[in-house]
């Protein structure tokens, strides 16, 4: 009778290892294998694998984890304080590393990071007053942030991706105060902005009033002597014509003269008829002699 149980009871503890020896890790886990708490085994390969029975197998996730926080408070430089909503980006880079600080709980790890990154923004906020941090390049600060923050959870076996301020806030007791202080603020800048505007208007208005008048008296006086040359090559070219026939050229100022003052409508002219006026109308051949 115990030959036959011998058999049975192997089989049974075969039975029980093949039972318990095989385990699975999908593509978004790694997984540590541990015999009596000490690690044996790291596997973050996807697919079966194989332990002892006695053996323990932690997984814990190999992808980007997220953590929020809503309603943070920290100081200022200038004992102001802030009410900080942020989000925390990590993931496992050393596995070792992580279990053995950790023990691979997730929830534990995320209480574990989210003090180092407080401290991290605690640092990094005491050191600029409210202003600064408001007026500040957002994308400047958080590198700051995860600077400090990144150096300090190398230890838990973790990289930071990110850390992201979603929200700075004031406490009601102070947010008036602080707003009006900035409002105040910003009207001083815009009014010495503004002066300083209206004074480089005036500068420049007057200097290109300026321009302009020294243009337009340059124009006129170029004109002026452009005229003058014109008339004066004007009257030398008609007195070489006219004194070829000073005679003609008396008649034909007459004609204009008959022209301008004769045949229009209500005018009236009172001359004597033997006049000079009338010489090449009464007597054209004796006028000529």
């Amino acid at each position: 009778m115990p030959a036959r149980i011998a058999p049975i009871a192997i089989l049974i503890v075969a039975l029980l290892i093949a039972l318990t020896s095989p385990f699975t890790v999908n593509q978004a886990e790694v997984a540590i294998r541990t015999e009596f708490g000490a690690i044996v085994g790291i596997y973050d390969d996807p697919g079966l694998h194989w332990k002892w029975p006695w053996d323990q197998v932690v997984k814990f996730d190999r992808r980007i984890l997220s953590l929020s926080y809503t309603g943070e408070t920290f100081l200022t430089n200038d004992n102001r304080g802030l009410i900080v909503d942020f989000y925390v980006k990590w993931k496992v880079n050393n596995a070792s590393r992580y279990f053995q600080s950790t023990g691979g709980r997730e929830d534990f790890a995320g209480e574990r990071i989210a003090e180092i990154v407080k401290d991290g923004i605690k640092s990094v906020v005491a050191q600029r007053t409210l202003e600064q941090i408001v007026s500040a390049d957002r994308a400047a600060v958080t590198e700051e942030m995860i600077g400090q923050a990144g150096r300090n959870v190398g230890n838990l076996g973790v990289d930071l991706v990110d850390v992201r301020v979603q929200r700075i806030d004031l406490p009601d007791d102070v947010a008036t105060r602080v707003y009006e202080s900035m409002k105040q603020n910003f009207v001083k800048i815009a009014s010495k902005l503004r002066a300083e505007g209206q004074s480089a208007s005036v500068r420049i208005r007057a200097a290109a009033e300026r321009t302009r008048t020294e243009v337009l008296a340059d124009a006129e006086r170029d004109a002026l002597r452009v005229r003058g040359e014109g008339d004066n090559i004007a009257a030398q070219t008609y007195s070489k014509a006219y004194s070829k026939d000073p005679e003609f050229y008396g008649f034909y100022r007459s004609l204009q003269a008959y022209e301008r003052s004769l045949g229009k409508d209500g005018d009236l002219l009172v001359i004597q008829p033997d006049g000079e006026f009338f010489k090449y109308l009464k007597e054209p051949g004796q006028a000529k002699r």
